[in-house]
């Protein structure tokens, strides 16, 4: 078993989604061994869906567990499923309970209201702000943590989503600190081949979805910019500057955390060691704040279509507010 004892501002987790069964989709580690203080696991991955049963092979009495309920068919939201979900998991850990049970996407086939009734990962701030709402009103437990993808040059949760989850007093977990690997630099364009069964592997759905995701001219642009800079600095490489950057440039706190996926003991060691160091050299800090404006300019339609849809709430609930408010001042004119 392998402790955390990073000495790091803002807590590391370790990402399972690469560990499964030896022959399973997508599997990087069976070593039954290889485990973390805190683990984010989560069935639905291309571990073929034995992630959870091999943790459970694991003497997790004094482990922290993460685990996620992904809605793949319409439905999966609804208090039977999530129930059923939630005890599929224990009984793959062999654990009584867990620490956090998140909700891994939205399921709009199914109210917000009845999925409430009995959690949250990759939902709008719109959607956020409306699941805190529903579960204050019907005093249902409120959601206390929120994950979402961040990294030094993907930072669009920072203008809306973060305040919207600090107002609520929502922690924030990250995932992709490093890209998804994308920081490791083996892939410098859109041609380039890569290792079969890889995060970027295009046969395999993960592999897909993160060629989608970083794999753009933009990204290759900023890649280019930070590693003209880093050659300035000896040693310095981007794996260390992304994970230096979340524990010091970032809008993280210390109630937050980071989740690092591993292939390998040695990445887990030194994931540990890149977050201990300090804060980065000034020049490269304005190399990455460039980087990221050139990835937020290339900005897909359904962000943006994202953003219009969080304002158009926030301005109905402030609306709605203002309202309450009226009406409260009209009934105390009255009296």
């Amino acid at each position: 078993m392998v402790e955390n004892k990073s000495n790091t501002k803002i807590p590391l987790i370790l990402g399972t989604m690469t560990f499964a069964a030896p022959d399973a989709p997508g599997s990087r580690i069976s070593d039954r061994e290889v485990v973390k203080r805190l683990i984010d696991c989560f069935k639905s991955y291309d571990g073929g869906g034995t992630t959870e049963q091999l943790l459970g092979e694991l003497n997790l009495s004094e482990v922290s567990l993460d685990s996620k309920c992904y809605p793949v068919n319409p439905g999966d939201h609804s208090p039977e499923r999530l129930r059923d979900s939630l005890d599929e998991s224990l009984k793959a850990l062999k654990v009584k309970k867990i620490r956090v049970f998140y909700l891994h996407a939205p399921d709009r086939s199914v109210p917000f209201e009845t999925t409430l009734e009995e959690c949250l990962s990759n939902f709008a701030a719109w959607e956020v702000a409306r699941v805190w709402e529903i579960c204050n009103r019907n005093d249902y437990v409120r959601p206390t943590v929120y994950q979402a993808m961040y990294n030094a040059i993907t930072r669009s949760i920072q203008d809306e989503l973060i305040p919207c989850c600090r107002a609520l007093n929502i922690r924030v977990v990250v995932y992709n600190p490093l890209a998804g690997g994308f920081f490791a630099g083996k892939i410098n364009k859109l041609e380039t081949e890569v290792e079969r069964g890889s995060r970027f592997d295009p046969d395999q759905r993960l592999g897909r979805m993160y060629r989608d995701r970083y794999l753009k001219q933009s990204y290759f642009e900023a890649l280019d910019l930070m590693n003209s800079v880093l050659k300035t600095h000896g040693d310095l490489n981007l794996l260390e500057v992304g994970a230096r950057w979340l524990q010091h440039h970032s809008v993280l706190d210390s109630k937050d955390g980071i989740i690092f996926g591993a292939s390998s003991l040695d990445q887990i060691e030194m994931n540990c060691k890149n977050s201990e160091g300090g804060p980065l050299p000034e020049d490269v800090i304005e190399a990455l704040e460039r980087s990221w404006k050139l990835v937020k300019a290339e900005l897909s339609f359904p962000e943006i279509l994202e953003k219009f849809i969080y304002l158009l709430f926030l301005m109905l609930f402030l609306f709605d507010k203002l309202l309450s408010v009226v009406r409260l001042t009209g009934d105390k004119s009255i009296v």
